[in-house]
């Protein structure tokens, strides 16, 4: 992905929790919060467990580590009853809105598990084992760390950005049972090393908190089948309890979270949304152009930025200069982030760039310069945010349409941490509508290449038996069938979960290599294992690394399977012997029942999965249609915001008093859209540009200017051509480009 283009292959956007969130705002209005809960507090904790002496030794020790840990009196809304049934050995699911304290709720039990089982005598306390926290971004990992770690409690993460020499003080202390909590991303659990070490944590995993559960589900806005690995991976390390957190569920996500770990009804805590001290603004913009896309999209991507059309730029900097202090801008593409800042630069403000293009110090450099105050403006993607633990965020500033209701819950949650008067403005101009058109059509393949893709998949396990395992290498597959990452996940997880074809089970790599340090030898020849030995024998030294085919290892009549192998040399690289690299990650599924044989039976399966995909476009469509209704309905924002995660405003009201609607009793009128209709000369200019005839869904995209795997490597994207005919419509377009393949097969 270029730097000029979409953040879509960001891992959605997410907040760290600050527990300071309503500092500042009167005791009438904190328990005015209180009261849209469905369950009342008395009840919730009553229910915790029938033994009340242990109910109330809970809540004692959790409120005891709450002050001399964290600092706090008291906890707040349901944070009490959800670490009382961790504690007391249940599963939970907590929905508080962002910033509103949901890492207490793992923090607590993760530190209180010691005293209990002293107090229990269940074991020595060098044993208590440890809480896995499963969280999605880097950034978010490192600011919880350094805050626990400052408050001396035992935590760290693995993650890509750490080095070798820490990663090896890591799983030392893991050994030793001297961490308390481990943050991990979910990609990570599915690493055979990374398995294999956590299964022999001394003591085990006595809680795992999965962050943004919403991800589980599949009616969620931020669906990944990867989040799907996280119920399998409880049974496999023998979790002994789950939290799930999110501040983004909707009763059916809320629903299927709970039927993904076994979560009671009675175990699921919730509060409203609704944060009192957020001014929820709205404007629609470039109405002199009359909805022009064209026009709009050339001012979007800063081609018009210094001309007297740009009203947008305008609004925005009398905003900010009528609204000063800390200020997030949110927008949709990686170059309007540079432009942004650049522009704002110009006009005298600290801004600064900030997208996943970005090389990583230079992101961290962003992040702590807006911390300090070095920089009062960040112009951003969905990447950041995720790990910002600043209260005093003013104002947070969306220039293009959210991708969902839940996106721009998390994003104007990242304002007023502190309890005072923040500012949330959208902006409304036709260039948003092109935007996230973009991005919903962006995944859907063409069926022809869905079919190819498919029958790619049985191909490999063509022979298997049922039981047995069968390899895909989906970055292969990705080029060869013209199918982005994201869709692709998607299909293998439609084809495991609704036709039960196969399981995926933990990815393997085909190479491992290994760097010897000064002690191996000796380490490695006084090993008597078998594995060690296995090691030991089929090592080929190349210069200075070794490599060793592992599945080779193994079936040379040792009796050792492969995770053996791998076990050992995790074991020596944990340990500091060697510096280990695996690559060629290979993807592995079980099958689980014969697959179709015939044609037809292939092509039903074909048929469902497009419908699937198809369905998946259109969900995502109206994702942003629900965004435009919630700013243009004829409603309360603040409402419209509570009543989409079913819940209400406090005490019943119907209206917060001071967003646009609230204050001018009108609602925004949207932008008008003027959409250029197609003529042959312009579908011609496209069809000249290459000779791919036998995917029309391929052309559209071209000439709307949506990338894919197929578009880049045939370097389209760099052609005039593309994103000539980006105000047009994109089903017009699709059935232009239809009838010229179709003519084409004729010819």
């Amino acid at each position: 992905m270029s730097d000029n283009e979409y953040d879509d292959d960001v891992f959605g956007d997410f907040e760290l929790e600050d527990d300071d969130v309503f500092d500042g705002i009167g005791e009438d209005e904190l328990a005015e919060l209180e009261r849209p809960s469905k369950r009342p507090k008395v009840e919730a904790l009553s229910e915790v467990k029938d033994d009340a002496a242990d109910n109330h030794g809970h809540l004692a020790l959790a409120e005891r580590l709450l002050s001399t840990q964290f600092g706090y009196k008291s906890f707040r809304h349901e944070q009490a009853a959800a670490i009382q049934r961790v504690l007391a050995g249940d599963n939970a699911l907590v929905i508080f809105p962002t910033g509103a304290g949901k890492s207490l709720c793992y923090q607590i039990p993760a530190i209180a598990f010691p005293e209990l089982d002293r107090a229990e005598s269940k074991g020595k306390p060098t044993d208590a084992g440890v809480t896995i926290v499963v969280s999605p971004l880097i950034a978010l990992m490192k600011d919880q760390v350094d805050a626990l770690k400052k408050r001396g409690i035992p935590a760290d993460s693995i993650d890509s950005s750490k080095k070798w020499e820490e990663l090896q003080v890591i799983y030392d202390a893991l050994g030793k049972s001297q961490l308390r909590i481990l943050y991990c991303a979910p990609e990570r659990l599915n690493n055979e090393g990374f398995v294999e070490t956590v299964k022999r944590i001394p003591g085990g995993i006595r809680l795992l908190a999965v962050d943004e559960a919403h991800c589980v589900s599949e009616w969620g806005h931020s669906f990944r089948p990867d989040y799907l690995k996280v119920a399998r991976f409880v049974d496999e390390i023998k979790a002994e309890r789950v939290i799930c957190l999110t501040a983004t569920a909707t009763p059916k996500v809320a629903e299927d979270i709970c039927k993904a770990f076994s979560i009671k009804p009675t175990c699921v805590f919730r509060t409203t949304p609704y944060r009192p001290n957020l001014e929820l603004q709205a404007k629609t913009v470039c109405k002199d152009h009359d909805g022009d896309i064209s026009v709009s999209l050339g001012i979007m991507l800063g081609f018009h930025v210094k001309s007297k059309s740009d009203k947008r730029f305008e609004e925005l900097f009398n905003f900010l200069r009528t609204n000063p202090g800390p200020t997030l801008v949110y927008v949709a593409m990686q170059q309007q982030c540079e432009i942004h800042a650049e522009v704002l630069t110009k006009q005298g403000f600290k801004a600064a760039p900030f997208h996943a293009g970005l090389k990583t110090e230079h992101k961290q450099q962003v992040q702590e310069d807006f911390m300090s105050g070095k920089v009062d403006i960040v112009c951003a993607t969905i990447a950041f945010g995720m790990g910002i633990d600043k209260p005093d965020i003013r104002n947070v500033v969306h220039w293009d349409l959210s991708n969902t209701v839940e996106e721009y819950s998390q994003q104007i949650g990242r304002a007023g941490r502190d309890g005072k008067p923040s500012r949330c403005m959208f902006y409304l101009a036709p260039s948003a509508f092109y935007l996230r058109e973009v991005f919903a059509r962006g995944d859907l393949p063409s069926r022809t290449s869905l079919a190819a893709l498919v029958f790619d998949i049985f191909k490999e396990a063509l022979g298997v038996s049922v039981g047995g395992i069968f390899k895909t290498n989906h970055y292969r597959q990705q080029k060869d069938f013209d199918i982005r990452p994201s869709p692709l996940s998607v299909i293998y997880a439609t084809l495991e979960l609704h036709f039960g074809l196969f399981r995926a089970t933990t990815p393997e790599y085909s190479d491992y290599k290994y760097e010897p340090m000064p002690a191996y030898f000796r380490i490695i020849s006084q090993d008597k294992s078998p594995a060690a030995d296995a090691v030991q024998k089929n090592s080929k030294k190349k210069v200075k690394w070794y490599s060793i085919d592992v599945n080779e290892a193994a079936t040379k009549g040792t009796g050792l399977n492969r995770a053996d192998i791998v076990a050992k040399l995790t074991q020596l690289d944990q340990q500091g012997h060697i510096k280990l690299q695996a690559s060629g990650l290979t993807n592995r599924y079980v099958l689980q029942k014969a697959l179709p044989k015939t044609h037809n039976e292939k092509q039903k399966v074909v048929d469902k999965l497009y419908d699937d995909l198809a369905n998946r476009e259109r969900d995502a469509l109206q994702r942003c249609k629900e965004v435009m209704e919630l700013i243009t309905g004829s409603k309360c924002f603040a409402l419209s915001l509570a009543e989409h995660f079913g819940m209400g405003l406090p005490d019943g009201k119907v209206k917060c008093g001071h967003c646009s609607f609230c204050l001018t009793g009108k609602p925004i009128e949207p932008p008008k859209l003027r959409v250029t209709k197609t003529t042959a000369s312009s579908i011609q200019q496209v069809l000249k540009a290459t000779d791919v005839r036998d995917d029309p869904r391929f052309l559209a995209r071209v000439a709307y200017g949506i990338r894919s795997p197929r578009v880049t490597f045939l370097k389209l994207d760099k052609s005039p051509v593309f994103r000539s005919l980006a105000d047009h419509d994109f089903e017009a377009l699709l059935a232009e480009f239809t009838k010229a393949c179709e003519k084409k097969g004729r010819s």
